[in-house]
């Protein structure tokens, strides 16, 4: 079953202004004209524009399974569909086209989700001084283009667009000179079906972390998998080798898969606690000691992973993309640790049908 529509408008994480993370979201089952969900908004009609100018069909592609004409969006179009934006975090390259673009937005009024602190960042950027103050908090304010809606970090789903709804948890961004930075993991939700997808803003390693929350994330995912939860976006900035002293709140190929190997524990405690038939008369519950290397084994299997948000190569150290090398070095991780996830990059110019099945389809355009 595919549930959601993806396409990438920018999946980068710098310095590069024109890939940036950017993801345009709407149910399967909805058209695009239906109204569309912005997942971030780092890149924007401007990367869309062009990345439609080398594919006009990038939202509506060409099928052999049926007859109908494939529809050609312009860039403009698409951004005039989006009904509510979703961030994770308030750094430039997550919010930077829906600053530059709130002037132009059109009736009706666009909805911003995140917690209260990104919304506070966001409200300095529209402070007449930054920005013009193109945002609100009051729901009756109908003279500025975006109204500020928080999610809170309550373990509750909120519904923020039609059929699709949202559990908010925070995640550590490292810190800065005003203390610790949060950003934010989203469960993204299919009501019909409830199967649901795993997007998260940036991430500090929870080895590193002074109070680790990555954590809550995989035990709040682990009873899903793979079942209802089989696809997981996820940053990797850095390929191995980078110092943990220079990572700036974001993950290396290493520390991801370390990540990945807790989810994996994670998956293996909940399975092993769920009751099991019994030929026999129970005995005393001894108890159990943590899931080991074998016992990982496959313990993603069916759960797909794609790797976003790479930092680019400004001094020309590689002879081709720092998010090949990111995804190829991940990938030798996973297979070697046996966790049985597949490793994928996500493109800038990806139509993504996200089902919840290792069978689920993707279109790179």
């Amino acid at each position: 079953m595919i549930t959601f529509d993806m396409v990438i408008v920018g999946s980068g994480g710098g310095p590069d202004e024109t890939n940036l993370s950017a993801y345009l979201l709407k149910p399967r089952s909805a058209r695009w004209e239906d109204g569309v969900l912005a997942l971030e908004a780092g890149s924007g009609q401007g990367a869309l524009n062009q990345l439609l100018q080398r594919n006009p069909y990038l939202f509506d592609p060409p099928s052999d399974l049926d007859d109908h004409e494939p529809r050609v969006f312009s860039a403009s179009e698409i951004y005039n569909l989006v009904r509510c934006y979703l961030l994770t975090h308030a750094h430039l390259d997550h919010i930077n086209s829906l600053v530059v673009s709130a002037g132009s937005f059109g009736a009706p009024r666009k909805r911003v989700y995140a917690t209260k602190q990104t919304l506070q960042d966001l409200e300095i950027v529209f402070s007449d001084r930054i920005w013009p103050n193109l945002a609100s908090w009051n729901e009756e304010d109908d003279s500025h283009k975006l109204l500020y809606s928080v999610l809170r970090p309550d373990n509750k789903y909120k519904s923020i667009f039609p059929d699709v709804s949202v559990r908010t948890l925070p995640l550590n961004h490292g810190r800065n000179e005003s203390g610790h930075y949060e950003s934010a993991a989203f469960f993204i939700r299919h009501e019909p079906s409830s199967r649901e997808f795993l997007f998260f803003g940036d991430v500090e390693p929870d080895i590193l972390a002074e109070k680790p929350q990555t954590i809550n994330v995989w035990r709040a995912a682990a009873p899903k998998i793979p079942d209802t939860l089989s696809s997981i976006f996820i940053e990797c900035s850095w390929p191995s080798g980078r110092e943990d002293e220079t990572l700036y709140g974001h993950l290396t190929p290493e520390h991801l898969v370390d990540e990945l190997t807790t989810l994996a524990g994670e998956v293996v405690k909940f399975r092993c606690s769920q009751p099991q038939p019994r030929a026999r008369p129970a005995r005393k519950r001894q108890k159990k000691n943590p899931p080991s290397m074998e016992d990982l084994g496959s313990a993603l299997h069916g759960v797909r992973v794609f790797i976003m948000h790479c930092k680019d190569d400004v001094n020309g150290v590689h002879d081709r993309p720092v998010r090949d090398i990111i995804v190829e070095q991940v990938r030798d991780l996973v297979v070697a640790r046996g966790l049985g996830a597949d490793i994928l990059g996500a493109v800038q110019g990806m139509h993504i049908g996200t089902s919840f099945t290792i069978h689920q389809d993707v279109i790179m355009v």
